[in-house]
């Protein structure tokens, strides 16, 4: 059971992954976009709010995973910190990049402060590709601990 769990958490983990570092790929050359241009880019993010029930599902599988590990071992210590890797980005979400998207509309409305808004949501999705990276490394190397598993 905690081998299929553990190939679901990291399977779920890697494809919360992707959306996270392709904020981060894209990153550099969207900071240098007019107001206008960066209000067009942003809208091919129209439905990604989807791709959070992947990070929803990779904290859940996670969580029950940890519980299935033996306690203290290097396992668990591993999916411990991952879990916390996994959470935090959700956390980030509602504290720094939601109130964003609400203030500018989900980016069709450009307010007066739109690049205070825009470095703090690029800058939020950095944050959180980093988290989300280490996660799924995290979660990789304890599945090699199969002893326990």
């Amino acid at each position: 059971m905690a081998k299929k769990l553990g190939f679901l958490s990291l399977l779920l983990a890697s494809l919360a992954l992707v959306p996270e570092v392709a904020h981060l790929l894209e990153m550099y050359h969207k900071m240098e976009l007019t107001e206008q241009s960066y209000g067009v880019v942003q809208y091919i993010y129209r439905d990604w709010t989807l791709l959070g029930m992947l990070q929803l599902g990779a904290v859940i599988c996670t969580g029950i995973l940890l519980f299935l590990v033996p306690k203290g071992g290097p396992a668990f210590q591993l999916i411990l910190v991952a879990l916390i890797c996994l959470i935090l980005p959700l956390i980030i979400f509602f504290i720094v990049i939601f109130p964003v998207n609400l203030a500018t509309q989900n980016w069709e409305v450009l307010p007066q402060n739109w690049m205070q808004l825009r470095n703090r949501w690029e800058y939020g999705h950095a944050i959180n590709a980093i988290l989300a990276t280490t996660a799924y490394v995290l979660l990789l190397v304890a599945l090699q601990y199969r002893v326990q598993l």
